[in-house]
């Protein structure tokens, strides 16, 4: 399939160089080259502009524009589409804007840049040995197939309806999880959990007693106890080898940091496949153990991350799970109280308790588990209201974690086709059959 460089078929301009210290709260929102992940817009970090500009018109973004960050560690890969978005959003200087022009359709041209192609080729040409960069001239100068338009968009719809049917599923899951965070926090946080008829406990007038440990009311015949008196056992992590070779035999995925959110929410997971001793079969996860993160974080993230194994997770792999050695999995006294322990300790986490437990050597933060789950107290419900709570939450996990199968596949579909409808091996019609095979699969 013939190649052209996107100089002959798009237009690219760089961002304006806004002063820094004259940013504000309110305005028009700039997208800078920290609001740019991989494949998303950030919103946490924007920054507004709110004095004369005369220059808007040069600056704005416009829907289904292409935006590239064009310096940092991860330079290639931190692009993203206008799309869906509230406008308007003005372009800072060091991002990229791409737009095709009338015999390139915009879409089609997001997929070729949203590829490994695009990264390996800024990967082979970046400059800076501390801070990597790219100009606008290397991003002129990359190559994209060029077929004609009819195809172009084809491969565009198809690629995109793949896309949508898992931001659909992210979403979903988005909704699933704050409607079960918000029933835990009611009942386990405000205590209003439904008494013997059905009322809200507290705010019925159920009897709360005052708990020294606590400083607080809780429920009547409630416990308080330590994080560690939840704990059973603990099952330090594994890295193994990468390849079968004397008594490393036992063939795993190993859980990482980086697929923490990816197990139980949003995100991919790249787990790699090792081998760990026939021994160490006994650190492979069950259903009900946690998987926490002891050794990472940044400076604006605490160690601590969880994750939790349901028979639904463990039915996405191919090979048992085990974590790594930056992790620790964790199997409570009793598993009932499994999501209770979840949304527990992601309050705890999301409030930023867990800086104050944390501890630092070689560079690298570590959580103080075992200080930490000895000596942190926490509210201990009874166990009929956790069968309750139980009830419901079991399913909206259970409905995530099918989207996340879901999602699974259809990634690696997306994946798997974007190169071959790139380079002409498959057809449209073909990659079509593909996508309603694998929809038939997953109903």
């Amino acid at each position: 399939m013939e190649l052209i460089r996107l100089k002959n078929i798009t237009s690219i301009l760089t961002g304006f160089p806004f002063k820094s210290n004259l940013y504000s709260e309110k305005g028009i929102r700039v997208i800078r080259g920290e609001n740019i992940t991989e494949g998303k817009l950030r919103w946490d970090t924007i920054k507004c502009w709110n004095l004369p500009f005369d220059k808007m018109d040069y600056y704005s973004l416009r829907n289904d524009d292409i935006v590239i960050g064009m310096d940092g560690s991860k330079v290639g890969k931190n692009k993203a589409r206008i799309k869906n978005v509230d406008l308007p959003l003005i372009l800072a200087q060091r991002v990229a804007c791409i737009r095709a022009n009338k015999t390139l359709n915009q879409i089609f041209l997001y997929y070729c840049i949203n590829n490994i192609r695009f990264e390996e080729y800024v990967f082979r040409i970046q400059t800076g040995s501390s801070i990597p960069h790219i100009s606008k001239n290397q991003i002129e100068e990359f190559s994209i197939p060029f077929p004609n338009f009819q195809t172009q968009s084809w491969i565009g719809k198809v690629l995109s309806d793949l896309d949508a049917k898992i931001e659909l599923n992210n979403r979903i899951n988005s909704e699933l999880e704050a409607m079960a965070k918000t029933l835990y926090d009611y009942w386990f946080v405000q205590f209003d959990f439904p008494n013997e008829q059905g009322k809200p406990y507290k705010s019925s007038g159920g009897k709360m007693v005052f708990s020294k440990e606590l400083k607080r009311e809780v429920p009547d015949g409630w416990e308080v106890k330590t994080i560690s008196e939840w704990i059973k056992k603990d099952k330090s992590g594994d890295w193994g080898k990468e390849t079968r070779e004397g008594n490393y035999t036992q063939k795993v995925s190993c859980i990482r940091g980086a697929d923490l959110n990816g197990l139980n929410g949003n995100g991919q997971i790249k787990s790699p496949t090792r081998f760990i001793l026939e021994q160490n079969s006994h650190k492979i996860l069950e259903e009900a153990d946690l998987i926490v993160e002891i050794s990472g974080g940044s400076p604006t993230q605490s160690t601590g991350r969880l994750a939790f194994i349901t028979e639904e997770t463990l039915n996405r792999f191919e090979n048992p799970l085990i974590c790594s050695n930056f992790c620790k999995a964790v199997t409570l006294n009793d598993k009932n109280y499994l999501f209770n322990f979840v949304y527990q300790w992601n309050s705890l986490y999301d409030n930023d308790i867990l800086f104050g437990w944390e501890g630092k050597t070689s560079g690298i933060k570590n959580l103080l588990f075992e200080s930490f789950t000895t000596k942190y107290k926490t509210v201990y419900p009874k166990s009929d209201i956790v069968d309750k709570f139980n009830a419901i939450v079991k399913p909206i996990h259970i409905k995530k974690q099918k989207n996340l199968l879901e999602t699974q596949h259809l990634t690696t579909l997306r994946d798997w086709l974007l190169p071959m409808l790139m380079n002409g091996q498959l057809s449209v019609g073909e990659a079509e059959k593909e996508v309603l095979n694998n929809a038939g699969k997953q109903s």
